[in-house]
């Protein structure tokens, strides 16, 4: 893999008027092919996580506290349960995760900012769904971040379902950037934890004095996507500051240098730490500068599009564009909509379609190809 500045291949995007369907919907033209992005819910205000649920539709959360379900048949349903929330500045209610499991299970599990004594932290809970589908049951916190602090900024809260079964939770540096290289704290880091909250043995920093046992890799700054790649490894996508976002393929126990390295800038144009690089520090797979603002990450599997096989699929905050990153040369085509206005998260869904969350259309959306 090579270190290469993102070089965006420039699409012509054709939007063309279709005939009236049950959803809205937009064509794109690109490298493997027109595409059609058609709407498959709307009404939503500032979703922030996606997660399908066998056979019967999916969830969506809300950063002010709501979780959604959408059935199979469109209906949408509040489900009831969900934790308080610190919805302030980025914080709320963040992502949702529905387990390998789920049929046998129930179980879904969200990520949030707790409100804590001195502001909030980003926590980590499980509830069941009921056979209603309306409300979680039983709802309780498994992980909890040490003191997070009143800043609004920089929870992190990705979850991933390891092929192990345990739990990966990305947790931002909550704006107090020098703790992600203190791991006295969860500030800036990748959390491991069993689904009833345990540390597994194998976790890198366990016996490590003054050490948070949980943590896997650290040195991160906001990673708002996170996938597992094809081989079962765990891939992100991370805020910069004024440039240099990251993809970070994450190894246990690794430190990726925030806020001692970056390709970035800080707001004032002044240098970040010693620079790009350093001894014992990560460096990212690729970078952006400018910026992108990279939230939600899916790698892709091939199945409807074998050309993109292994393609990292990006939500950009800040152009309104979808990424589709080839990690291996930096390569990258945006598709760009109506539909793509500050694309939260990004997911593959069981029949090889892409979805996607959009926060300037309050909308959840899929790319399939063009009828």
């Amino acid at each position: 893999m090579v270190l290469i500045r993102s070089r965006i291949l420039a699409l012509a995007v054709a939007v063309a008027a279709l005939a009236p369907l049950p959803l809205a919907a937009e064509t794109v033209e690109t490298s493997v092919g027109r595409l059609q992005i058609e709407e498959v819910a709307d009404g939503f205000r500032e979703p922030w996580g996606l997660a399908f649920l066998p056979d019967d539709g999916f969830l969506v959360t809300e950063r002010a506290g709501a979780l959604w379900r959408v059935g199979a048949d469109g209906a949408r349903q509040r489900v009831e349960g969900a934790p308080e929330v610190w919805a302030r500045g980025q914080g709320g209610l963040l992502d949702v995760m529905v387990p390998r499991d789920f049929s046998e299970s129930r179980e879904v599990f969200l990520s949030f900012s707790k409100p804590q004594p001195d502001g909030a932290g980003t926590a980590l809970g499980a509830g069941r769904l009921n056979e209603a589908g309306d409300a979680l049951e039983d709802f309780r916190v498994i992980f909890e971040m040490t003191a997070g602090g009143g800043r609004g900024q920089h929870f992190g809260s990705r979850i991933v379902e390891a092929p192990d079964g345990h739990l990966f939770l990305t947790i931002g540096d909550r704006g107090a950037a020098e703790r992600a290289q203190d791991n006295a704290h969860h500030n800036g880091t990748v959390v491991r934890i069993a689904r009833d909250g345990a540390v597994p043995d194998d976790n890198p920093f366990v016996g490590v004095e003054d050490a948070q046992p949980e943590i896997w890799s650290y040195g991160h700054r906001n990673a708002q996507g996170a996938a597992l790649g094809p081989e079962g490894g765990l891939w992100l996508v991370e805020h910069g500051a004024m440039g240099g976002d990251e993809v970070n393929r994450v190894e246990p126990g690794a430190n990726y240098g925030w806020p001692e390295i970056s390709y970035g800038r800080n707001y004032d144009g002044s240098k970040i730490g010693v620079g790009t690089e350093a001894e014992g520090m990560k460096q990212p797979v690729h970078y952006w500068d400018p910026s992108i603002a990279p939230s939600g990450l899916a790698v892709y599997s091939g199945a409807l599009w074998p050309e993109w096989e292994g393609r990292m699929i990006v939500g950009s905050l800040k152009f309104d564009y979808i990424a589709v990153l080839d990690p291996e040369t930096g390569n990258e085509e945006a598709l760009r909509s109506r539909e793509s206005a500050r694309v939260r998260d990004v997911r593959e869904a069981p029949d090889g379609s892409i979805w996607f969350l959009s926060v300037g259309q309050g909308g959840v959306f899929r790319i399939i190809p063009a009828r």
